[in-house]
């Protein structure tokens, strides 16, 4: 059974961890953003965490109900950095383009926790207030109701799902990763046009396209698409 968590009120260490930090829910995630960096998704223990913080690994609990309640909240936090660094500027396109990048941007930069946290649904207030501000955008933008729960679902998975993937890349370790990327050029690019047309034909674009992520492009075919269901709707 997950533990109770303690009030914030009552939590609140009386004096300094080891480290001489004073604890909370902020440092603890930031905490382990940095744990998750140098250590990759699977490396993100209470013990080590509490090793980090200079406290017990107990004291964690104080604040998470568990380790999957540490999880939702820095998946949470990387939500609201992305919210944090975005500018509406009351264009619906400009502005979901712009938030769609920064939701992108935000995992990539600690790509260990994206793709520990890409996946799962917080229902903590930062990712809420991401949640309600698309929706406002679309429905803003004149879209009946429907039609923004469908846009906006596929324009939240279609980030998280990028982000994911282009996380994952990014974790692997540099050797790796080179090794996959050369993969165009070594193996792609030397199919014969006898048994590969398509690929022969392409190999040199499709070498200096695919190291690089494909979710700004893909995002503008789903502004492209909204664009055309105004459109029909005749806002």
């Amino acid at each position: 059974m997950a533990k109770e968590v303690v009030p914030e009120s009552a939590r609140r260490r009386r004096r300094p961890t080891r480290t001489g930090t004073v604890l909370s829910e902020q440092i603890i995630v930031r905490t382990a953003l940095r744990v998750l960096r140098e250590h990759g998704s699977t490396g993100l223990t209470a013990r080590r965490l509490g090793t980090a913080l200079g406290a017990d690994p107990s004291t964690l609990y104080r604040y998470f109900s568990g380790m999957d309640d540490l999880t939702r909240a820095i998946g949470d936090e990387l939500m609201g950095r992305a919210l944090d660094s975005w500018e509406p500027t009351g264009d619906w396109r400009a502005d979901l383009r712009a938030l769609g990048l920064a939701i992108h941007a935000s995992y990539l930069a600690h790509p260990q926790a994206a793709v520990l946290t890409a996946s799962r649904v917080t229902g903590r207030p930062r990712e809420i207030a991401v949640d309600e501000t698309i929706l406002g955008i679309l429905r803003g933008a004149g879209l009946p109701d429907a039609a923004a729960v469908h846009a906006y679902h596929a324009f939240i998975d279609q980030s998280l799902a990028f982000a994911a993937l282009d996380a994952g890349s990014l974790a692997l370790t540099d050797e790796a990763r080179t090794a996959d990327e050369e993969m165009w050029e070594s193996t792609y690019a030397r199919l014969p046009a006898e048994s590969h047309p398509n690929i022969a034909a392409t190999a040199r674009l499709l070498a200096r396209r695919m190291p690089h992520s494909a979710y700004p492009a893909v995002l503008e075919m789903l502004l492209e698409h909204t664009a055309a269901r105004l459109a029909r709707t005749g806002v």
